[in-house]
C-alpha cells in the first residue's frame, strides 16, 4: 500500500472511530452535527498534509477519496441513528 493511500485509510478509520464514539456519547439531537464537523475535519486534513508536503501532485483525488469514503461512513451512521430512532 502506498502513501498516499494510508493517509485516506487513517482519515476514513479516524472518521468511523468519531462516528461511532458520536453515536455513543452524543445525544441523537446533536449528532448530525458532529458528523458535520468530522466530515469537515477529514477534508480539511487531507488540505493540511498537502500544505506540509508542498507537492500538488493528487490533492483533488485524495481529497476526493477522502471525502467520500468519510461522507459514505457518516451517511451510514445517520441511517443507523434514524433506525435507532
Amino acid at each position: 500500500m502506498n502513501a498516499r493511500w494510508y493517509l485516506i485509510w487513517v482519515i476514513w478509520a479516524g472518521t468511523a472511530i468519531g462516528a461511532v464514539l458520536t453515536t455513543i456519547f452524543i445525544p441523537r439531537e446533536h449528532a448530525l452535527e458532529w458528523f458535520g464537523a468530522l466530515l469537515a475535519g477529514s477534508v480539511a486534513l487531507v488540505s493540511m498534509v498537502h500544505l506540509i508536503k508542498a507537492r500538488p501532485a493528487g490533492f483533488v483525488q485524495e481529497l476526493i477519496y477522502a471525502g467520500g469514503g468519510a461522507y459514505l461512513i457518516l451517511a451510514v451512521a445517520s441511517i443507523y441513528l434514524f433506525i435507532r430512532g
